[in-house]
């Protein structure tokens, strides 16, 4: 599944390309994605241009001139790609749009667990449904140690999960869940109850700084993610513990261990994480 590094790929890649552009017509494949495509709807932003591209957590945001907003969610295998006008669609391109610079963007998803949705101008209620439970973004200033210790007042959750929940933070999914855990030397199974603040600060410094790389390094490309110009990411080159297991740790040597926590895999490293 894209997370946070790869839909902000994404957006840096989509931004320069679409904002101002026109919005000339429409293509739907006319099959749903996690749920169904608003074509109608769709069809009238012809004629309408893009203001602004902009990400919330894994939503991609197409701000259009008349107020309206757009709204991608990649699910597991989507993406949002430029294609030159006339180059033939592939199997599982469900969304189409041409642009007044002859460009196509188009939607291509084959599991078809990602959405898009069309929401009025001033329809704050619909806004409410897709963002009421988002956290602030992990590389803005609400992202704080002390917001994550007065979040995990009272509870007894494992802090990688703990993380990985988007009233938390938004867009950290397993793979940087892993990879930040193993840089802050803190287990994923520890309580968040028993972290103490110094540990909260190294985690939050620790979670920028593993985000921060990732985009720099386009994401990660597991087995389909490609950005807008279909370039695989290649921070999976830079994997310290994600899908490792078995593996010497590269700090300390020790095998690198798997649990399955919160119903996703875990990797760490027992000697490295406490």
């Amino acid at each position: 599944m894209p997370e946070l590094p790869e839909v902000e790929v994404i957006r840096m890649g989509l931004e320069p390309h679409l904002v101002g552009r026109r919005l000339e017509s429409f293509y739907s494949s006319g099959k749903a994605l996690r749920a169904p495509v608003p074509a109608k709807e769709l069809a009238t932003l012809c004629g309408r241009r893009i203001t602004a591209v902009r990400r919330r957590g894994k939503y991609l945001l197409l701000d259009l001139d008349n107020g309206e907003l757009l709204v991608f969610h990649l699910g597991m295998t989507g993406n949002l790609g430029l294609f030159p006008q006339g180059a033939p669609r592939r199997l599982h391109d469900h969304l189409e749009f041409l642009l007044d610079d002859s460009t196509l963007l188009r939607y291509h998803d084959p599991r078809r667990f990602g959405r898009v949705a069309l929401l009025a101008t001033g329809d704050e209620s619909a806004r409410q449904v897709f963002f009421r439970t988002c956290g602030p973004e992990p590389l803005g200033g609400r992202f704080t140690a002390q917001w994550l210790k007065e979040k995990a007042k009272g509870r007894k959750i494992s802090v990688k999960p703990f993380i990985m929940t988007s009233g938390v933070v938004v867009g950290i999914g397993n793979i940087y869940a892993n990879e930040s855990l193993f840089a802050a030397g803190i287990r994923p199974q520890r309580s968040v109850a028993k972290i103490t603040m110094k540990e909260w600060q190294q985690l939050v410094e620790c979670i920028r700084k593993t985000l921060q790389f990732a985009i720099e390094c386009g994401g990660s490309t597991i087995s389909d993610f490609r950005s807008a110009d279909q370039q695989s990411g290649y921070f999976q080159m830079n994997f310290q513990v994600y899908g490792k297991a078995g593996e010497p740790c590269r700090r300390c040597g020790r095998h690198i261990e798997k649990e399955v926590l919160g119903g996703r895999s875990s990797y760490f490293c027992r000697s490295c994480q406490k």
